[in-house]
C-alpha cells in the first residue's frame, strides 16, 4: 500500500494488525507494527490492546505482560480493555491469584473496572470453586458500582449450582429480579439444570411455568433439561407431555431431545414406544446420530430384545456410526452368555 503511494494512518494500520491477529498470524502483525513505526507512526493504546489480546488468546501471558510494560515505557497507560485481556487469560488458566493482582493493579492505576472486568473475575472464581471470593466481588459491585447485569447473576447461579447450592442460586434469582435485571433463557437453563440434578423436579416445573408466564422465549435446551429430569425421576408421562408441547410452542425436538425420550422409554421397559419414536425421527427431519443409535440399541439389549438390537446395530454400522463402549460391553456380555457370535 505504501509502495503505491497510499499513506496509511494509525486507524488503517490497526485494522490490518487486528486482521493478522484474528487469523492467528501474530508475527505478521508484529512485522506490520515495525513497518508502521518506520513510517513515523507510533502505536497507540488500540494497537497495544490488539497485541495484548492476541498473545493472551494464544496463552502467552508473559509476552502479553511484556507488551504492557513496553506501552507504559512509551507513555501509554493501559485501559480497561488491556487489563481485561490479562485478567481473562489468567482466569482461563486457573491462575486466580495472578488475576486478582492484575485486577488490584488496575484499580491502583485509577482504571475503574467495568462490569465485564468483574464478570471475568467472578467467573474465574466460580470455575475454581472459590465461591466466597466470587461473592465478595459481587458485594463489592453493589457498594462501588458498576451495576451487576444478567451475566453477573447467571455466572454466580451457575457456580452455586455446580457446588450443589441450588437454594442459594434461586435466592440470587429473586435478588436479580428485585434489582431490575431480567432473567434470560440462560438463567432458566442454569436453574432448571440445578433443580433437576438436585432431585427438585416439582420446583423445576414451577420455575419452567413461571418463566413461560413471563413471556420468556424458552429454547429447546430448557425443554431438554426438564424432559431429561422428568425421565430420570421416573416421571415418563411428564416427559411425554413436555415433548408434545415442544412443537405447540414453535420449537422442534433436536436429536438430543429424541435420545432423552428414547432412553426414558427404555428405562421404563417401553421398548415399542421407544422404537416408534426412533423411527419417527426421519419423518420429522431429524436424523439419528451415533448417540441416538447407541441409546436405542442399549435399550433393546437391557430388555432382552436381542434380535432387534442386532438389526439396529447393523443399520448403524451401515450408516457409518460405531458402537460406543457401553453398547460394545452389552453385546460382549450377550455373546459370552449365549456362546454365539453376532455377524454384521
Amino acid at each position: 500500500m505504501v509502495d503505491n503511494n497510499i499513506a496509511l494512518n494509525i486507524f488503517m494500520y490497526n485494522i490490518l494488525i487486528d486482521a493478522h491477529c484474528k487469523d492467528g498470524k501474530i508475527f505478521e502483525a508484529l512485522d506490520t507494527v515495525d513497518t508502521m513505526k518506520k513510517q513515523g507512526i507510533e502505536p497507540n493504546v488500540v494497537t497495544y490492546n490488539i497485541l495484548v489480546d492476541a498473545h493472551c488468546k494464544e496463552g502467552k501471558v508473559s509476552k502479553a505482560e511484556d507488551i504492557v510494560d513496553t506501552m507504559i515505557k512509551h507513555g501509554i497507560e493501559p485501559n480497561v480493555v488491556t487489563f481485561g485481556a490479562l485478567i481473562n487469560s489468567h482466569c482461563l488458566q486457573n491462575r486466580m491469584d495472578k488475576a486478582r493482582k492484575v485486577f488490584q493493579l488496575m484499580i491502583k492505576k485509577g482504571c475503574a473496572p467495568d462490569i465485564t472486568s468483574y464478570n471475568i473475575m467472578i467467573n474465574g472464581y466460580c470455575k475454581a470453586k472459590r465461591k466466597d471470593e466470587a461473592m465478595e466481588l459481587f458485594y463489592e459491585i453493589s457498594q462501588k458500582g458498576p451495576i451487576a447485569d444478567t451475566v453477573t447473576y447467571n455466572t454466580l447461579m451457575q457456580g452455586m449450582c455446580q457446588l450443589g447450592r441450588v437454594s442459594s442460586a434461586c435466592e440470587l434469582l429473586r435478588k436479580m429480579i428485585a434489582f431490575g435485571q431480567v432473567p434470560n433463557v440462560v438463567t432458566c437453563s442454569i436453574l432448571l439444570n440445578g433443580l433437576c440434578k438436585s432431585d427438585q423436579l416439582e420446583e423445576a416445573l414451577e420455575l419452567f411455568q413461571a418463566m413461560r408466564n413471563s413471556k420468556l422465549q424458552l429454547d429447546i435446551v430448557c425443554y431438554n433439561i426438564l424432559i431429561d429430569g422428568s425421565c430420570k425421576a421416573g416421571h415418563i408421562e411428564v416427559g411425554k407431555e413436555l415433548f408434545h408441547k415442544i412443537s405447540l410452542n414453535g420449537l422442534k425436538p433436536d436429536v438430543y431431545t429424541y435420545s432423552i425420550m428414547i432412553n426414558g422409554f427404555c428405562k421404563e421397559g417401553l421398548q415399542d414406544e421407544a422404537y416408534q419414536l426412533f423411527r419417527s425421527m426421519e419423518d420429522n427431519n431429524c436424523l439419528p446420530d451415533s448417540c441416538c443409535y447407541n441409546v436405542m440399541i442399549q435399550g433393546f439389549l437391557q430388555n432382552n430384545y436381542t434380535s432387534k438390537a442386532t438389526e439396529v446395530l447393523k443399520e448403524m454400522v451401515c450408516k457409518g456410526f460405531s458402537a460406543d463402549i457401553r453398547t460394545a460391553t452389552l453385546f460382549l456380555e450377550l455373546i459370552l452368555q449365549s456362546g454365539k457370535s453376532i455377524l454384521i
